[in-house]
């Protein structure tokens, strides 16, 4: 995407970008006061009967995560990014580590332009590969001009130490859900990309509760590297919190060719 088109759209985008913004974080805005969690009493087994908007999360049948070793199509789709480095604005949520971005950077799917908003990570990951976990995920949220959702998931495994995630990890804070602007340091999305983005899509959800549907998913096939004691770090701050993989119902799940 040429930068003069992110010139001359700017006012649009800063509009859609609040949008989606503004849509995630409804989705995700009662969270603490309905109780759910990752286990126990509130967890994903009964997120569905804990309050009437998570009915979705029981049934619904285009649910996110989904294992990827059943794929039933393969194809060459088009799909790339285009992120630029932005200050880096993080949050810990108790159930989640985020890093904000701010407009400009894009991801383009099938033909339809998907606008960067957040990223957040899982331990371990949620998708599989014929149950197999990677020990870390990051999900990089986006929306298009209409809101609609398109994530696209980037699994780590261990091995030499990833200079952003490390920026995240040094930033981070207590468990009380707010934002902290980090003076001086930007945060560059390209860093946790792996070499070949070749992807798997299929249509999903939200994984947290209320478990919205129509979600574009993007999983990469290749990993990216982040060191024992990174991987480690993310797990004692966030604990178990990924969501178990849901029956893909027939969906259409397109593998890389």
């Amino acid at each position: 995407m040429k930068k003069t088109r992110r010139f001359d759209t700017l006012i649009g985008t800063l509009a859609a970008f609040a949008s989606g913004l503004t849509l995630y974080v409804a989705a995700h805005a009662a969270e603490d006061p309905d109780g759910w969690s990752y286990g126990g009493d509130s967890g994903p087994e009964i997120w569905g009967s804990l309050v009437s908007q998570f009915e979705l999360c029981e049934t619904g049948r285009m649910q996110s995560p989904v294992d990827l070793d059943q794929e039933n199509a393969v194809g060459d789709l088009e799909f790339s990014v285009d992120w630029d480095s932005s200050p880096l604005v993080v949050s810990n949520s108790g159930k989640t580590v985020q890093a904000n971005f701010q407009p400009g950077s894009y991801m383009t799917s099938g033909g339809r332009v998907f606008n960067l908003l957040q990223v957040h990570f899982h331990t371990p990951s949620e998708h599989t590969f014929s149950g197999q976990t990677y020990p870390l995920v990051a999900h990089f949220v986006h929306s298009t001009d209409e809101g609609r959702l398109g994530v696209l998931g980037i699994l780590f495994e261990e091995g030499e130490e990833n200079t952003e995630l490390q920026k995240i990890i040094d930033a981070v804070g207590d468990a009380d859900g707010n934002t902290r602007a980090v003076k001086g340091v930007s945060l560059d999305p390209n860093g946790m990309l792996p070499r070949e983005l070749e992807i798997f899509r299929y249509v999903g959800s939200l994984t947290t509760p209320p478990c919205s549907e129509g979600v574009q998913w993007h999983v990469a096939e290749d990993a990216v590297q982040a060191s024992s004691a990174q991987i480690g770090r993310m797990e004692s701050i966030m604990g178990m919190n990924a969501r178990p993989v849901q029956p893909l119902n027939g969906r259409l799940l397109v593998e890389p060719d």
